[in-house]
């Protein structure tokens, strides 16, 4: 394979010569954000709402992404020239800068990154997952920042528990996992999804679009209790897609079901019209 190329501040070199001085708040402090999204036969998918939430994130930390949006498609249109990757994911890194003190922020540095991804998307459904809970919320959830320390520090917790990832909870109320948004589905066929102390997803926002037009949809506050009354459960997530949840601690939902197998049917024929 040919080594790939990315881009650091607009400038386009190979990977392995992209680099930032350690004086860099992402690593001195972890502050950055960052956004992923994926191609799909050389296509971006759901590109612009990626741009969105960039230039929101970058906001929230009071960073300037120093380009505009034309200058960053026309960087991702150039990366993808240069690596002729059909499936793939780019990555969108804006960090503190180099700082004199390590705490003062300076010119935000930008690093865009592409690597190869399995064409993940399918008609089928994946594998169900299992989920065990844990007390915590990120700071700043409405930004994707890069820190994921408690997502880290929390693999040995998962894999002891028998699960495949962690879903977050505070006062009893559920709020995502460190890289997906969660969905159920109650009794009654009404899917639910929290509101508060949550990253807004891209394919989050698709799902509720579509389910909108055939269930009834309710954005709220998910308990604990209510996941023993619901008959099922899945994550959402740009890599993902729908992602089925076979258990949450102690409480099972069996194999995918019908809510969740249409719903990601349909989020593949969006995705596949993009790509035509």
């Amino acid at each position: 394979m040919n080594p790939l190329f990315a881009a650091v501040n607009g400038v386009i070199l190979p990977s392995d010569q992209a680099s930032l001085q350690i004086s860099d708040l992402s690593i001195q402090r972890g502050f950055g954000v960052f956004d992923f999204f994926k191609t799909l036969n050389y296509t971006p998918v759901f590109l612009e709402e990626h741009l969105d939430r960039f230039f929101r994130s970058a906001a929230g930390l009071r960073l300037e992404v120093g380009k505009t949006r034309e200058e960053l498609r026309e960087l991702i249109a150039a990366l993808q020239e240069k690596n002729q990757l059909d499936c793939s994911g780019f990555r969108l890194t804006l960090t503190g800068g180099y700082s004199r003190d390590s705490m003062t922020p300076g010119a935000a540095n930008l690093v865009i990154s592409q690597v190869p991804l399995p064409g993940t998307i399918s008609e089928e459904v994946q594998p169900s997952i299992r989920l065990v809970t844990y007390p915590h919320r990120r700071q700043l959830p409405e930004i994707k920042s890069i820190d994921y320390l408690m997502a880290i520090w929390l693999q040995p917790y998962i894999r002891e528990c028998g699960a495949d990832e962690v879903l977050y909870h505070l006062d009893g109320s559920v709020s995502e996992c460190p890289r997906s948004n969660f969905f159920m589905v109650t009794a009654d066929d009404v899917v639910v999804t929290p509101a508060r102390g949550i990253l807004s997803g891209i394919i989050r926002g698709k799902v509720l679009d579509l389910a909108r037009q055939q269930f009834a949809v309710e954005v709220r506050d998910i308990t604990l209790g209510d996941l023993a009354e619901a008959k099922e459960a899945f994550i959402t997530s740009t890599t993902k897609h729908i992602l089925p949840v076979l258990q949450v601690d102690g409480v099972e939902f069996g194999e995918a079901g019908p809510v969740a197998r249409l719903l990601n049917a349909e989020l593949y024929a969006l995705c596949h019209d993009l790509r035509l």
